[in-house]
């Protein structure tokens, strides 16, 4: 009878496990079915294996395989959430529900087994935290002329590495990160770290394995964390372990120096003396209470910092670079912008951005085009709520896939063309930048954005400014070479570029420009109708000489169009004249499918 009994109850346990396990909430956004314990995470991997190894690549199949912008998931005992179109992941960015953060394995183990610090915290304590390290930052110089000055000097420094190595093909990516970190570690400690410093760079590639080993999810360890007693080395259990131990070894004898120098009067000098002051005056008004400001917390803040700091800008400072030798064109017009605005002996400053239009809708384009953290998140639901019209439960964990709102083709066009001019109105002002999304929206938008917006201007202007960036000479061909520039990139936890070669060429005081590029800075600008007898497209407003426009445009569209025996002609008067706001240009192409008649309007004319 007690045989029977016991196994009675293991099998309505069992029952009712299995139930808990499998149990999809009523009107959970579509998606796979789940397994018990594991949930999708078996399928997932699979398909990220077969798809490039990203993330979102698996939600777009997910997307299309299910017709939702809203996938409904369960990674591991973890219910996920992803939002795809711009309506959701400006819901998820914006609305109040869905602050918080996620608490799991992945999420401690990135902070040494804590949930402390501000990139993984919530509630009343991320925005203690939040508010004093802003506050702080700003009265040591942050996001003001001391900031800006700072970024000019590793600027200068940048400059004379490459000037020592010009001739010499060099991948930029070895040099940009301990630039744009060095900016953010001043703020914080109050000094620079030698190039020279081992430890920085050994730091600085266990950055590179880590993202490389996890994805926006916390990849399989997070969802499986059992795995790291059966191959901790394999779930990356070891690499996240060792990158702990060597990021204590290097804050803590910056924080201890600190201590041990403290005073009232350096309180203003950086981020750490701020914090240790503010530890000890709640430590003597309220020596028996507890406090939400200790060292560890302190460790965690800068943790984030220089997690924040030292991947993105860096890399989609690359990424700007390598533009620059996919696309000579591109770089001519860069080119001939910044040397008919800035003066030669002139370093720029993040304030000339309003003269150099051109250069800020390229960085645009490439943040944009390359979306380095395709998939933004994570988030997790403070309550019951709804997503695209399916609910979500409170605690569940919601990614927002930014790819999708850079590339979505019916706000772009042509979201797989690179196009800087898309960013460009008539009158070559910035506009069409609300669903650039690189560092976010609402209260959980970046927080170092101001810092990596001047750092990415600051820099490309200074390099672009003093060199030429070219192919190193006898590698022409791009298919045989492995250090060729790739369009393709690294996946991780953000993506980053592969490594590269380029040529720093210094150029001269006075670079001649061709009249091509000269009429660009002209500011003329053309309206791009194209007409098929089965559709009508629109494509936004480029800027260029009517001339140059035109052939650039004819020969995007003869590509994307498979045009042939395109012709080119004025409407309203002789091409030997100079156009007017009147003129009119059209070419006359011929497709297998249809006549393709392309009106180039000018709507603007500079004398």
């Amino acid at each position: 009878m007690i045989p029977f009994v016991l196994a009675t109850i293991v099998l309505v346990l069992t029952i009712a496990f299995l139930f808990k396990e499998l149990y999809r909430p009523a009107n959970y956004p579509p998606g796979p079915r789940w397994l018990p314990i594991v949930g999708n995470t078996p399928l997932i991997r699979k398909m990220v294996s077969q798809n490039g190894g990203q993330l979102i690549n698996v939600f777009d199949k997910l997307s299309e395989s299910y017709r939702s912008s809203v996938i409904g998931l369960k990674l591991g005992r973890e219910r996920v959430v992803v939002g795809l179109a711009y309506e959701d992941v400006k819901a998820v960015l914006g609305n109040e529900e869905f602050q918080g953060r996620p608490d799991n394995f992945f999420i401690r183990l990135r902070t040494m087994g804590t949930r402390l610090g501000i990139t993984c915290t919530d509630g009343a304590f991320w925005s203690e935290q939040r508010s004093f390290v802003t506050r702080h930052l700003r009265q040591v110089g942050y996001g003001r002329q001391a900031m800006h000055l700072q970024i000019q000097s590793e600027l200068n420094e940048l400059l004379d590495i490459l000037g020592s190595r010009s001739e010499e093909p060099i991948w930029p990516g070895s040099l940009l990160a301990v630039s744009v970190i060095n900016v953010l570690w001043t703020f914080v400690t109050g000094a620079r770290v030698a190039r020279e410093d081992d430890r920085l760079e050994r730091l600085l590639r266990l950055l590179q394995d880590r993202s490389k080993a996890f994805d926006m999810s916390g990849g399989t360890l997070n969802q499986l964390p059992w795995l790291r007693f059966v191959a901790p080395e394999w779930s990356g259990y070891n690499l996240l372990v060792r990158f702990n131990k060597q990021l204590s070894e290097f804050f803590t004898p910056t924080i201890e120096e600190h201590h041990r120098n403290f005073s009232d009067e350096r309180a203003t000098d950086d981020l750490i003396y701020a914090y240790i002051k503010e530890m000890r005056d709640r430590s003597n008004s309220e020596p028996d209470s507890s406090t939400n400001f200790t060292d560890l917390q302190m460790t965690m803040i800068i943790l984030d910092i220089f997690i924040a700091g030292g991947q993105t800008t860096s890399s989609t400072l690359d990424l700007a670079f390598m533009m620059m030798i996919v696309r000579p064109d591109v770089q001519r017009l860069v080119h001939a912008e910044i040397d008919h605005q800035l003066a030669p002996d002139q370093e720029p400053h993040y304030e000339d951005r309003g003269k150099l239009p051109y250069v800020e809708a390229f960085l645009l384009e490439v943040q944009r085009f390359f979306s380095i953290a395709p998939v933004n998140g994570p988030r997790r639901a403070l309550k019951d709520c709804t997503l695209g019209g399916y609910r979500v439960p409170k605690d569940t964990t919601v990614l927002m896939g930014l790819r999708n709102v850079h590339m979505d083709p019916e706000h772009w066009g042509d979201p797989e063309v690179f196009r800087p001019e898309r960013f460009l109105d008539a009158d070559r002002n910035i506009v069409n930048t609300e669903r650039v999304m690189a560092f976010g929206l609402g209260k959980r938008r970046c927080l170092g954005e101001n810092l990596a917006r001047s750092c990415l201007f600051t820099f490309f202007v200074g390099v672009m400014k003093r060199f030429c960036l070219c192919k190193p000479r006898g590698n022409d061909d791009d298919d045989d070479d492995e250090m060729a520039p790739s369009m393709t990139l690294k996946p991780g936890i953000t993506l980053s570029p592969k490594p590269y070669n380029v040529v720093f060429q210094p150029r001269g005081q006075n670079m001649p420009q061709d009249d091509t590029f000269e009429s660009f800075l002209c500011a003329r600008a053309v309206r791009i109708s194209i007409s098929t007898s089965r559709q009508r497209h629109r494509v936004a407003p480029e800027s260029g000489s009517v001339r140059a426009i035109s052939h650039r445009a004819i020969d995007r569209i003869r590509s994307g169009w498979n045009l042939i025996n395109v012709t080119v002609k004025e409407s309203s008067r002789s091409a030997k004249q100079v156009p007017t706001p009147s003129s009119r240009l059209t070419a006359i192409g011929e497709t297998n499918q249809a006549t393709v008649s392309i009106a180039i309007d000018c709507v603007m004319l500079c004398n």
